[in-house]
């Protein structure tokens, strides 16, 4: 499928309005998603090779807030045990119309790969199976900040026994020197890869108030909150991680 480059905000706007998932972002968004987020390929294919160590027979796999099926192409590569099948859930029409037809054309290319159901809906009012992987990339980010600890309670009841939930969200960090340092590195990444600094300034207007990133210290809080036993940091990049927690 052809993919467009990300210009959504390379002339200038009267009024930026917030930032929404619709078609305009959905056409652009891989060129979008790769020019924003340091080190986003890296976590996504090895989300597919994490899960594969907790991912059990016969078991579902979530990809909430899925977006174009990036993490749940990488599900259906790399996890191995028989009987699986990946739910993809997104509550963007026109995200998840290109996820089925991204995952349509993946069929076409290999053989052998775990069924997957693309589903639109809110993750917070879905109802979760019993599951062993559920992964988050960029998503609770997203949700309101007084409803994520009762998004992630749900998480961890649904969770089986040895499974986990995979969160990558943007960080803020509570020391102020730190967070205008990896704030100005990622500037840096994206000046790399061609944003100018209209577009940059106009991007942030648009999702300043619609992503609202927590500091890890917050993300193991309320983790832990959640029921979570476990969490590990197993990778960052500038301002972006990835977490494993276990029920």
């Amino acid at each position: 499928m052809r993919q467009e480059s990300d210009r959504l905000f390379a002339q200038p706007l009267t009024e930026v309005p917030d930032f929404v998932f619709n078609e305009d972002v959905v056409r652009v968004f891989p060129d979008m998603i790769k020019r924003s987020v340091p080190g986003y390929p890296t976590i996504v294919e090895n989300i597919g090779v994490l899960a594969g160590s907790f991912a059990q027979p016969n078991t579902v796999l979530y990809d909430l807030g899925a977006s174009l099926g990036a993490v749940t192409q990488a599900l259906r590569r790399h996890v191995q045990s028989g009987g699986c099948r990946v739910i993809a859930v997104d509550n963007s029409p026109a995200m998840v119309t290109r996820c089925a037809e991204y995952l349509q054309a993946q069929d076409a290319m290999f053989q052998e790969l775990l069924p997957a159901e693309v589903i639109e809906a809110d993750i917070l009012s879905l109802e979760l199976q019993p599951c062993s992987l559920v992964a988050m990339n960029f998503t609770l980010q997203f949700i309101p900040p007084e409803q994520r600890l009762q998004l992630l309670r749900r998480i961890h009841q649904a969770l089986l026994p040895g499974g986990a939930l995979i969160l990558s969200e943007k960080l803020r960090f509570e020391d102020n020197t730190e967070h205008d340092l990896l704030t100005d590195l990622h500037l840096a990444f994206k000046r790399a890869n061609g944003y100018s600094e209209l577009e940059i300034a106009q991007k942030r207007s648009a999702i300043e108030k619609v992503m609202l990133p927590d500091s890890l210290e917050q993300h193991r809080k309320r983790l832990q909150a959640a029921g979570f036993s476990k969490i590990v940091l197993w990778f960052q990049c500038l301002n972006f991680a990835s977490l494993v927690a276990l029920p």
